[in-house]
């Protein structure tokens, strides 16, 4: 979906375009952060099939574009915090250069790409979190074993400073309500819907970013010089996880949305 020359955060506004010609999709377009596009054997392509739909969420469609296709060309993959990755881990820019697929390469109906990314996005957010409250307990565990052990003086291990002993409280305290809050989200999308529990994947997206680079940022501080090697994986972490406050709508989308909703429940219109 996401492109260079507009704001990741506005979905329905880009500028690959996908038109009909002959029993063919012609596709032009510039896409980056492609997750996984080195190495993958297909394209989604997210592109505008109906331009003047009234609709903003009816002018896109997702096409499916085989690797090879003559005109579909992986530039290569971005380097994030100084790593290009590679295969799954990576995110590559891609352009389509008039590329040729059949009409049948439509995933789901026409004009329906923005729904359907939006299908995906809510159970992705959730799984997003999920994994970042996995890097949250193995950095924990890291920082609790090197509290314990090391030692600042014969006798005296490092976690006995009461600011050590702070970073560890704390960052146990947000994790585990981190994913008490995950589960809640959880628990609605199961028994209510996904439409029931927007406000709280916008929360947990929120909420679980920020812990993720809390509790990475003080495993980083308790290591000190250590920390910042790739003698432990903190820092992979804190350099790729950075993200995790961007992709799949940026924080400040997600506290507009969040602000939005609870406001109107008491009786704000949208100006």
């Amino acid at each position: 979906m996401t492109e260079p020359e507009y704001p990741g955060s506005n979905p329905t506004w880009m500028g690959t375009t996908a038109t009909e010609d002959a029993g063919e999709w012609v596709i032009r377009g510039h896409k980056w952060f492609a997750t996984g596009a080195d190495g993958a054997a297909f394209a989604i392509c997210m592109a505008v099939t109906d331009p003047d739909a009234p609709e903003p969420h009816a002018r896109a469609s997702m096409i499916v574009v085989p690797a090879g296709t003559p005109g579909y060309d992986v530039i290569g993959n971005l380097s994030v915090m100084g790593d290009r990755g590679g295969d799954w881990a990576s995110h590559g820019e891609v352009a389509y250069h008039g590329a040729r697929v059949p009409l049948a390469n439509l995933l789901g109906p026409r004009g329906r790409g923005i729904v359907i990314a939006q299908q995906r996005l809510g159970p992705g957010r959730m799984h997003h979190c999920m994994r970042w409250i996995g890097v949250c307990e193995r950095a924990f565990d890291i920082m609790c074993r090197h509290a314990a052990t090391r030692q600042i003086a014969p006798g005296k291990p490092l976690g006995t400073r009461q600011i050590v002993q702070q970073w560890i409280a704390e960052s146990r305290a947000e994790i585990h309500a981190a994913r008490l809050i995950v589960l809640r989200a959880a628990w609605r999308i199961e028994n209510e819907g996904l439409y029931a529990a927007r406000e709280e994947i916008s929360i947990i997206r929120l909420t679980v970013a920020r812990t993720l680079q809390r509790v990475l940022d003080r495993a980083i501080q308790c290591l000190g010089g250590l920390g910042m090697t790739d003698d432990t994986p903190l820092a992979f972490w804190y350099a790729h996880e950075r993200g995790a406050r961007i992709h799949d709508g940026a924080d400040e989308v997600h506290i507009d949305a969040i602000a939005r909703r609870i406001l109107k429940s008491h009786g704000m219109t949208r100006g």
